[in-house]
C-alpha cells in the first residue's frame, strides 16, 4: 500500500484541533499539529421594533483561518502532499449563501434565544408524534428544524433565486473545495431527514415552509466529495487532495471510534461540553417509548446511534468561566480537581439538563436557583459546587442507561467513554460508581480518530469500520476503571431521581 496521509479537521463548540493521520506499511500514527479556542460572541441589537436582544454569532472566518493555517502547518511538518481532507464539527447551525457566494448574514449559534420556543412552533405545524416516526430525532432547541422554520418565519425576504442552505462542515468543504453535500450522519440529527430513507423528508420541510432546493444533496459517509480548489492548493503548495465526507457530526465519529468489544451490551459516552450517551444498533426505534424518553436515532457509519444529549461539562465550563470573571484570573483544571475531590459526597444534586442551565447569564445562579426550588442548600464552595456537578452528571448518566435500555431492550454490561472527558478521571471513576458497571475510557481525541479512520474508508485503505478498532486500540491509550462504594451511589441515585422528578 506505501504510504497514505490524511488531514483531519476537527470543530467543536469551544476549540478547534487539526491533525495528521499517517498509514505506513500496517501501521498507523496520529499527531496533532494545530489547536485553537474559538467560541460564540453576543451582540447586543435592536430590531426593528427597538427592541434589544443578545445574539450570538459564531465566527466562520476565523474558523476557516484556522483550518487553513493547520494546512500549512502540514505542509511545513509533515509532508509536501496529502491523499484526502475531512472535516467533522459539532452537531448543530448553518448559513445561507447566495448564488454568488455570499453568505446572508453572520452565522447564529446554537444557544441562541431566538430558538427558545421555536420547538413549540414546529410542534403546531406537524404533531410531534409523526416527526419523531419520520426522523426518530429528540426534540432540542438547536434542531435545525427549529432554526430553519424561524429563518422562513422572519427572514424569508432574503433569500433570492439560487440561494442554498450549508450546515457547518458544509461551508467549510464549501470553502475548501466548492462542494455542498453533507453526509447522513449530520443530515440525520437535522429532525428534517427521513431517518430510513436518508433523504430530505418532504413532508417536514413543506409544513415547516422550507424549500426543498435549498437543502443540499445527502451523501453517506466516506464519499469523496471532490478535490481542494486549484488556486487554494496552489497558494498552500499542496496538491488537490480529495475531499471526504467523514462522519462530520463530531458525535458519529467519535462514536466509531469507540473500541467497543460488544455493540449489542456496550454504553457509548462521547464525553465534553455535550454528554452523547448511547447504543449502536442496526435500525431506527421510534417507538412511543423512545420518543417518551426523547433518545435520538442519529445517522452513524453503517449504524444508528440510539442515543440521548445530556448536558456534559458545559454547567462546569460555564461555573468556570464566570469565577474568571469575577476574580480577574481563570483557575486552572488542577486546581478546580483538587477543590473537587476534597469536596464532601452527596450534599446536593441537580438535574443537568434542566432548562435553566442550557444558557443563563450566571451559571452559578442558576444553580442556586435550582436548588432553592427543590428545596436544597446551594452548596457552600467551589468545590462543593464542582462536586455536585460531576456527581449529579454521573447519576444522570445512569438515568439515560435504563432509559436507552428499556427503549432497545439491550442491556449494558460496559461503559465506553471517549473523547475530551477521558481526561476527567474522577468523572469517569464516578460514572463506573454510579452505574455499578466497568468503564473503559480511551480514545481520548476519539472524535479525530473516527474522521481519520472514515477517511480511511473513502481511500480504500480500511475495507470496514471493524477492521479499524484493532488499529485503534493498538493505537491509543486505553484505561480501566472498576467500581468502587456501589452502596452509597444506589442510595445516592434514590435521591437524585426524587429531584429530578420535581
Amino acid at each position: 500500500m506505501g504510504v497514505k496521509r490524511v488531514f483531519a479537521v476537527d470543530l467543536g463548540a469551544s476549540g478547534g484541533k487539526c491533525f495528521a493521520g499517517v498509514f505506513e506499511n500496517g501501521t498507523f500514527s496520529m499527531d496533532e499539529i494545530h489547536r485553537f479556542d474559538h467560541g460564540c460572541v453576543s451582540f447586543y441589537v435592536a430590531d426593528k421594533s427597538g427592541t434589544v436582544a443578545e445574539r450570538m454569532h459564531w465566527d466562520d472566518t476565523l474558523l476557516y483561518q484556522n483550518i487553513i493555517e493547520g494546512l500549512r502547518a502540514y505542509r511545513r511538518d509533515v509532508a509536501e502532499t496529502v491523499d484526502s481532507v475531512g472535516i467533522d464539527t459539532w452537531g448543530s447551525d448553518g448559513v445561507f449563501l447566495t448564488e454568488d457566494g455570499d453568505m446572508l448574514g453572520k452565522m447564529y449559534a446554537y444557544r441562541d434565544h431566538r430558538l427558545d420556543d421555536m420547538m413549540d412552533v414546529v410542534r403546531s405545524r406537524i404533531d410531534a408524534a409523526r416527526i419523531y416516526e419520520i426522523t426518530g430525532i429528540h426534540f432540542q432547541p438547536f434542531n435545525i428544524s427549529n432554526q430553519l422554520c424561524w429563518f422562513m418565519m422572519n427572514r424569508a425576504d432574503m433569500l433570492r433565486p439560487g440561494c442554498f442552505f450549508l450546515p457547518v462542515p458544509s461551508l467549510f468543504h464549501h470553502y475548501l473545495g466548492g462542494v455542498k453535500e453533507i453526509d447522513s450522519s449530520w443530515a440525520s440529527i437535522t429532525q428534517l431527514m427521513d431517518a430510513k430513507a436518508k433523504v430530505w423528508s418532504k413532508e417536514i420541510l413543506d409544513k415547516l415552509g422550507i424549500p426543498l432546493e435549498v437543502m443540499p444533496p445527502i451523501v453517506e459517509p466516506g464519499t469523496v466529495l471532490g478535490e481542494l480548489l486549484e488556486p487554494l492548493a496552489e497558494s498552500l503548495s499542496l496538491n488537490r487532495a480529495k475531499l471526504i465526507a467523514v462522519g462530520t457530526h463530531d458525535t458519529a465519529s467519535a462514536f466509531a471510534a469507540a473500541p467497543v468489544d460488544n455493540v449489542d451490551d456496550s454504553l457509548i459516552i462521547s464525553s465534553g461540553t455535550w454528554s452523547l450517551i448511547g447504543k449502536l444498533i442496526p435500525e431506527p426505534i421510534t417507538s412511543a417509548e423512545a420518543m417518551a424518553a426523547n433518545i435520538s436515532n442519529e445517522g452513524g457509519i453503517g449504524n444508528i446511534r440510539f442515543l440521548r444529549n445530556c448536558m456534559g461539562t458545559w454547567i462546569v465550563q460555564e461555573l468556570r468561566r464566570g469565577w474568571q470573571i469575577a476574580d480577574g484570573r481563570e483557575m486552572d483544571w488542577e486546581e478546580l480537581n483538587r477543590l473537587t475531590e476534597a469536596a464532601p459526597p452527596f450534599s446536593v444534586f441537580i438535574d443537568p439538563d434542566d432548562a435553566g442551565f442550557y444558557n443563563p447569564a450566571s451559571m452559578e445562579d442558576a444553580m442556586a436557583e435550582f436548588c432553592k426550588r427543590t428545596g436544597q442548600t446551594m452548596p457552600a464552595d467551589r468545590g462543593a459546587v464542582l462536586r455536585t456537578v460531576y456527581e449529579s452528571l454521573a447519576l444522570k448518566y445512569r438515568m439515560v442507561n435504563e432509559m436507552i435500555c428499556n427503549a432497545c431492550g439491550k442491556g449494558t454490561s460496559t461503559v465506553n467513554i471517549v473523547g475530551g472527558g477521558c481526561r476527567n478521571t474522577l468523572l469517569n471513576q464516578f460514572t463506573a460508581n454510579s452505574l455499578g458497571l466497568p468503564v473503559v475510557a480511551g480514545p481520548e481525541e476519539a472524535t479525530a480518530v473516527g474522521n481519520i479512520m472514515v477517511q480511511a474508508l473513502g481511500l480504500d485503505i480500511l475495507r470496514s469500520m471493524e477492521a479499524a478498532l484493532p488499529i485503534i486500540r493498538g493505537s491509543f491509550p486505553i484505561k480501566d476503571y472498576a467500581l468502587q462504594d456501589t452502596a452509597s451511589w444506589n442510595e445516592a441515585y434514590e435521591t437524585f431521581t426524587t429531584v429530578v422528578q420535581q
